[in-house]
């Protein structure tokens, strides 16, 4: 079964977040300590949505934006010891890394960026601060085994 996708927003994108992280961007790569206290997180959000007759998560799929600040391995390496002892032990972390997408005034088109140093269209070269993508940290999928209801 899946259940729909729920967002853990990272600053201000689209609609109202099911549930906020305020995660501040790093500059290196080192991770760990930030990256557990968002597996953490992670955790809790999934385990609050599950249904009641959920028996174990086989799947997470999550999106991260560029910009996110998150350490795609050090997150990878976090969510075993978060989901220790939990439903969601044993469950797959399934990530897709989103690439930074800003808008081009001059273009009047959403353009994705080859990196996270430039702010720049690629087609005209337009400076452009309108971050359409990037900063994202969704849990776009759940895959859990529920109990079978037996009839009496």
């Amino acid at each position: 079964m899946r259940l729909p996708s729920m967002t853990m927003s990272i600053g201000l994108i689209g609609g109202p977040p099911v549930a906020s992280m305020i995660v501040a961007p790093r500059i290196y790569t080192e991770g760990g300590v930030h990256e557990l206290s968002i597996a953490h997180s992670l955790v809790g959000l999934v385990q609050e949505r599950l249904p009641a007759g959920a028996t174990r998560v086989l799947a997470v799929d999550l999106r991260i934006g560029a910009l996110s600040g998150v350490v795609r391995g050090a997150l990878e390496f976090c969510y075993e010891i978060a989901t220790a002892g939990t439903l969601l032990e044993g469950s797959a972390l399934r990530v897709t890394e989103l690439p930074v997408v800003i808008h081009c005034p001059d273009c009047q088109a959403d353009r994705p960026l080859e990196g996270t140093f430039v702010f720049r269209c690629p087609v005209c070269g337009t400076l452009s601060g309108d971050i359409r993508q990037g900063r994202e940290l969704d849990v776009a999928a759940i895959e859990y085994d529920a109990a079978e209801e037996t009839a009496s």
